[in-house]
């Protein structure tokens, strides 16, 4: 990497655990009611990704773990990595309090071929990662190297139209390019789960349309299954957003001009 783009991944990562103590107490992610048995997963990646019993489960990108302890209760094997030392530390600390058995390790996205030896039949990772990322042709062959012959590889992500608004501004303004080669720096005060927590959210990112996603996933032998874009979203991403009836969030009706979401799953043969 360049000198340029580890500094970028120093102040990232500074943010990111800046983060941790606010999440882990936040409504947001609802640690009290994971601990009394609560999935952190959603609908899509439960129904896409099925069945992960007895699988081993790479979780890429795991912040502090719940995600990855969620399908460590649906009985995968699950090893969870962040370039957070304080979300694997929280991570950790969970799983102990559980009795569960996945493993962290802290670990850049970028060095995960040193970090991690094994090879897994799912890698999994999901909701605003492939963002941080500035280059997604080395992503998409780290993930092929660590799946197993016949594993699989799935991505729940925001779609990248979501990711060229401004939301520093009310309402949110249409500003960023589909792609960039450039990363993008925003500094807000606050963080996605408590928009008045006494921080300062330092962040570079980077915004990767769907052609640069699959084309590094095929080019790293990837076979895709399916590419699902969706309108509803988990998440209440946009200001006004109207709340269905199953829980997820829509758009107003005069704005669904776009998807909010879309989903990948690929298979190494």
């Amino acid at each position: 990497m360049k000198e340029n783009i580890k500094e970028i991944f120093s102040v990232n990562k500074e943010t990111w655990n800046k983060k941790v103590d606010i999440h882990k107490k936040s409504k947001f992610y609802d640690v009290d009611s994971f601990k009394k048995g609560k999935t952190s997963l959603n609908s899509y990646e439960l129904e896409e990704l099925g069945d992960v019993k007895g699988k081993s489960l790479l979780h890429l990108q795991c912040h502090f773990g719940l995600d990855t302890l969620s399908w460590s209760r649906l009985g995968a094997k699950c090893t969870g990595i962040d370039l957070s030392d304080k979300g694997i530390a929280e991570a950790v600390k969970l799983n102990d309090e559980l009795g569960l058995n996945a493993t962290f390790i802290e670990s850049n996205l970028y060095d995960v071929p040193n970090s991690v030896e094994e090879k897994f039949d799912i890698v999994f990772t999901s909701y605003g990662v492939v963002g941080w990322l500035p280059d997604l042709k080395t992503w998409g062959e780290i993930i092929a190297s660590k799946l197993k012959k016949g594993g699989v590889f799935y991505l729940i992500e925001f779609h990248p139209i979501v990711w060229m608004f401004d939301f520093l501004q009310t309402p949110p303004k249409l500003k960023y390019p589909y792609l960039n080669v450039e990363a993008i720096y925003e500094e807000y005060k606050g963080t996605y789960t408590n928009n008045d927590a006494d921080i300062i959210s330092k962040e570079y990112g980077w915004n990767h349309g769907l052609g640069e996603v699959i084309t590094a996933l095929t080019s790293a032998g990837l076979i895709i299954e399916f590419l699902h874009e969706f309108e509803e979203s988990p998440y209440n991403t946009f200001p006004n957003m109207q709340k269905t009836k199953n829980g997820m969030y829509v758009l107003q009706e005069d704005q669904r001009l776009f998807p909010l979401l879309y989903s990948i799953r690929a298979v190494k043969k």
